[in-house]
């Protein structure tokens, strides 16, 4: 009988055995712990929180956009009906001008334009402006003006609020010709400078 083996551990010593030793930590060390888990806890928090701001944030510009931008596309198709009544004034016989139909296609094309600057249409400002190419599209170049100056405007340019609905199509000065002209001036004045010495000799 003396030789006979111990009994096994019974499983409850075991895990018990295996679980960390917990109690072996001071109460300042569990007071540690526990306040590092709380921090883990609180930047996760914090970082969520934020998260969901910027989320939050970010929809409210999609959706801002979304309500200024809607009527993008019926605007642009206005533009063109628009141009037809600008040009039709222009090349206006001045014996019509007084005319009922005349005077009520002017209030016509006074209405389209209050309702295209309630919408936040506006127009672009090209001619005699610096060539800008953000909204300013050159058709032409001219010389004998500013280099880089639009000298005309062949087509409005419109914005909605911040955006280009459409460039202005414009005329711009290249500026050589007043380059030349200014080299033909000074060989003029060489000459004469030359002719007096001459004389003079």
């Amino acid at each position: 009988m003396d030789n006979e083996q111990p009994a096994d551990a019974s499983p409850a010593e075991s895990e018990s055995a295996k679980e960390p030793e917990a109690a072996d930590l001071t109460v300042e060390e569990q007071l540690a712990k526990a306040k590092e888990d709380a921090e883990k806890y609180q930047q996760n928090w914090t970082r969520a929180a934020a998260d969901l701001q910027n989320y939050r944030r970010r929809t409210d510009q999609e959706r801002d956009e979304a309500r200024r931008f809607a009527s993008v596309a019926l605007i642009i198709n206005l533009l063109p009906v628009l141009d037809d009544f600008e040009r039709a004034f222009v090349s206006l016989d001045a014996r019509l001008a007084g005319l009922t139909w005349c005077d009520g296609m002017r209030l016509i094309h006074r209405k389209l334009e209050m309702l295209l600057d309630n919408a936040g249409v506006t127009p672009i400002q090209a001619d005699g402006k610096k060539f800008d190419p953000k909204y300013h599209e050159a058709v032409q170049h001219v010389e004998g003006e500013e280099d880089g100056k639009v000298v005309a405007e062949v087509q409005r340019g419109y914005m909605l609020h911040d955006r280009v609905l459409r460039p202005a199509m414009v005329v711009v000065g290249s500026g050589k010709k007043d380059e030349a002209k200014k080299e033909e001036a000074s060989d003029d004045n060489d000459e004469s400078a030359l002719t007096d010495e001459q004389a003079q000799a």
